[in-house]
């Protein structure tokens, strides 16, 4: 979620940025403004900065897991074609 101080500050600064007609009007014009970016950045569907750190977090864990599981997999198929590779010795015949 958008940092409330944040969107009051960008709200100022567009305020104090306004000429100095439309800054007569007073607060109402900062308080529309604020609403108004508060309503749009709502519907950008943004996410906080930790919760992207959190996720990248994740993310990396997931790929580590990953290469390990195609290590592991590597290794299971090249034992497998070895197995099936390696002559199989004939049973010996015990004849009296």
């Amino acid at each position: 979620m958008i940092d409330p101080k944040k969107i009051e500050q960008i709200a100022r600064q567009v305020h104090e940025s306004m000429p100095k007609g439309l800054r007569d009007f007073g607060d109402d014009v900062e308080k529309k403004i604020r609403q108004v970016l508060q309503s749009q950045l709502t519907r950008l569907d943004l996410v906080s900065r930790e919760e992207f750190d959190v996720q990248t977090q994740v993310l990396l864990r997931t790929r580590e897991k990953l290469a390990l599981l195609e290590q592991r997999l590597s290794e299971l198929e090249s034992r497998q074609s070895q197995a099936t590779a390696a002559p199989a010795i004939p049973p010996v015949d015990e004849q009296p």
